[in-house]
């Protein structure tokens, strides 16, 4: 069979043209007008959509009223803007070429608990981000339901709180009865089943393409194992894009299983090395958890009586706290009164131990390889009890 030459070069022209469009990094410039922020405030560009704690790609500061970033990327990504100091996120979907952003930056809240919401912005230049827009919108319709419901059971909850608060069990347990509370509880299946459908459709009519992928993370906090489909239903295009390749590692990750722990970046006293806390120890149980985490603050009654039965036979624990601010910590270290060595983490140690929702613990043997992971508490101890 004869080869066309002029076929094959052509047909390699367009394989080459492809891979440049949708592989090399093309720039991108944010110029933003925003009223209501200080002159000399540190803005800063985060990666969204990640599931991790991500760090500033890129920062400027505020000089009457504007700021600019600059970058480079080879497809649209989602980005929030916000200011170093302060809560408070503006989603914006980047892609190559001049942007614009205007609007307005209103503060509320005070010492370490400043937050922004930016409110009439205007963004030009990011084709990307109307569609971001327009394909998210179903979900944003569900917050004026959520609100409206809010409104609704106001007085039942004010109610059952008060009941709680003066422990009047018996209250409690007639309110539960009644028909407002009935309807609360009608309001709110009725809510996240309508939520789940939204949402599913939302990603279903993207599966074709890395929308898809991205509003699987974007609109989920946490993924379970049955959560599993979200990826199996994407094509083949939306599983290799960017997005798809973070997707398939939350809800399939690869583990630690076997393998020596990653590394530990923390502060806190005494030695922060994973070869020191090993030391003299046949198991170490390495907790994640914050200060905000009511899950996590509960299982510390269990963990102290763990401790208490099993250090002597060699059981450390060692916790690591994810929380954002370091007085939030020290706050819970003195409320809570660790026996063990508890830290800090500095922004990395969660991502490289894939943490994706706390509380989460590792299991640990003295040569610092994991031999429990995705386990309960008991189970863990379970381990270290049966060896």
């Amino acid at each position: 069979m004869k080869l066309n030459i002029k076929s094959v070069c052509l047909a390699l022209i367009i394989c080459l043209s492809i891979t440049n469009v949708f592989g090399q990094q093309k720039p991108y410039t944010i110029t933003a007008t925003i009223k209501g922020l200080p002159d000399g405030t540190k803005m800063e560009l985060i990666p969204g959509a990640t599931h991790k704690d991500e760090k500033p790609v890129a920062e400027a500061v505020v000089a009457q009223g504007k700021f600019a970033f600059k970058g480079n990327l080879a497809e649209p990504r989602l980005f929030y803007i916000k200011t170093a100091n302060a809560y408070g996120v503006y989603a914006l979907m980047v892609q190559d070429g001049n942007i614009t952003l205007s609007g307005h930056a209103k503060l509320s809240g005070n010492g370490e608990n400043q937050f922004y919401s930016f409110e009439s912005m205007v963004v030009k230049g990011s084709a990307a981000h109307t569609q971001f827009l327009q394909k998210r919108a179903p979900r944003e319709r569900l917050d004026s339901i959520y609100y409206a419901n809010d409104k609704a059971n106001k007085d039942i909850n004010g109610k059952l709180e008060a009941a709680h608060k003066s422990k009047d069990t018996v209250l409690v347990k007639s309110l539960k009865e009644s028909e407002a509370y009935k309807q609360l509880e009608a309001r709110e299946s009725a809510f996240f089943d309508l939520a789940g459908k939204t949402i599913s459709k939302i990603i279903s009519d993207n599966k074709e393409t890395w929308w898809g992928p991205f509003f699987a993370l974007d609109l989920y906090s946490y993924f379970r194992p049955d959560d599993k489909p979200l990826y199996t239903m994407l094509s083949q295009q939306a599983k290799d894009s960017y997005y798809g390749k973070i997707l398939k590692e939350e809800l399939d990750p690869e583990g630690f299983k076997g393998k020596s722990a990653p590394l530990l970046d923390i502060k806190g006293e005494g030695n922060t090395d994973l070869a020191s806390l090993l030391k003299g120890h046949k198991y170490v149980l390495v907790d994640f958890w914050a200060s905000w985490c009511n899950p996590c603050r509960k299982s510390i009654p269990h963990l102290k009586k763990a401790y208490a039965e099993l250090n002597d036979k060699g059981l450390q624990i060692v916790s690591i706290s994810i929380d954002k601010k370091e007085a939030d910590w020290v706050k819970a270290q003195g409320e809570e009164q660790l026996p063990w060595p508890s830290f800090l983490d500095k922004g990395t140690t969660a991502n490289a131990w894939k943490v994706r929702a706390i509380p989460t613990m590792f299991l640990l043997d003295s040569k610092g390889t994991v031999v429990g992971e995705g386990l309960s508490l008991d189970e863990l101890l379970a381990k270290v009890k049966a060896d």
